[in-house]
């Protein structure tokens, strides 16, 4: 498994030609089901865990590895179904999401995979536990289904998602009247979250499920002769998501003159891997980790005082 994760920090070539890399693991069946490498620190053996008083069902224990101590997810009970039965041959997939780091315990880990975003889709209707997945895609004529992790993390420990007292104020929602903001995301939780924010601050909100179909809503209202940058405030844009990531996005964005205006921010649970030379090759404005409702609703309040370019850590 060591071979496996070898090269993980190596792959970020990948990064902004619209292709990624998955590692595909089982859960209780035969199911296969992958994440995204770039979400991945380590995979190893399940080890010994800890039981503390008060955990979430979903959370079968905490470990104590490299000197941290971190919560061990069952993926299988955390998407509806049972708890993994037998844990002593079972693996641990340690992840980094939105600036936390947790274990996902799985039955086993099979391979990496290098694939387009074009072949990621989103969930047919009627798939399993359609309500926990992002995206589907085929590998070798087999069914691989992507987990909504943002979802699962906001069940088991709730991000706050309304904006401290004091950064929104009457006169902030003022200037909001009538302005829209284009959100693209597949995450229907990210989506959500999101959504409340900006409509603290006042502002209309446009969401899309994925960069394919941002795109081609921008493209169409153009066509319909609309200017962009004056219709959207902004666009607030995931990385991974199915059919176009938002490097990918961006950079269309940036090479249609009808489009090049709009103002683009990133907004990404990449915390770990964030490439910020990226950001800045495919013409990005700027970026943010996920999930901070004071920093995103700043944001969207410096464009509407008309403060921006200024650089950010």
């Amino acid at each position: 498994m060591a071979g496996v994760m070898d090269s993980v920090n190596q792959r970020t070539q990948l990064v902004g030609q619209n292709r990624l890399e998955l590692l595909l693991f089982r859960l209780a069946g035969n199911q296969l089901y992958g994440i995204n490498v770039f979400k991945v620190k380590e995979v190893l053996q399940c080890p010994r865990l800890t039981m503390l008083p008060k955990l979430p069902p979903v959370v079968r224990g905490v470990a104590h590895i490299r000197g941290g101590t971190l919560p061990i997810l069952d993926l299988n009970r955390a998407t509806g179904g049972p708890g993994l039965d037998d844990i002593s041959g079972a693996f641990v997939i340690i992840t980094e999401y939105n600036n936390q780091v947790q274990g996902f315990l799985v039955r086993s880990v099979e391979r990496i995979v290098n694939l387009n975003w074009s072949e990621i889709h989103p969930p047919p209707r009627g798939t399993g536990r359609e309500h926990y997945l992002t995206a589907v895609t085929r590998v070798d004529d087999q069914m691989v289904e992507i987990i909504d992790v943002e979802k699962i993390l906001a069940e088991v420990v709730p991000v706050t998602e309304s904006i401290s007292a004091g950064v929104v104020n009457e006169q902030v929602q003022a200037r909001a009247v009538s302005r829209r903001v284009l959100i693209v995301d597949d995450s229907m939780i990210a989506r959500k979250q999101i959504t409340r924010c900006l409509q603290e601050v006042g502002v209309e909100v446009i969401a899309l499920n994925d960069g394919r179909q941002a795109l081609n809503w921008l493209q169409a209202k153009a066509a319909e002769g609309v200017k962009l940058s004056e219709y959207l405030l902004m666009m607030i844009s995931d990385i991974e998501m199915p059919e176009m990531d938002g490097y990918t996005l961006t950079a269309e964005v940036r090479n249609d003159p009808r489009l090049s205006g709009l103002h683009v921010l990133l907004h990404t649970s990449l915390s770990g891997v964030f490439n910020q030379a990226m950001v800045k090759k495919v013409g990005a404005d700027d970026f943010l980790a996920k999930f901070k409702p004071d920093e995103l609703a700043k944001r969207v309040i410096d464009l509407l005082d008309g403060n921006v370019g200024v650089e950010r850590a």
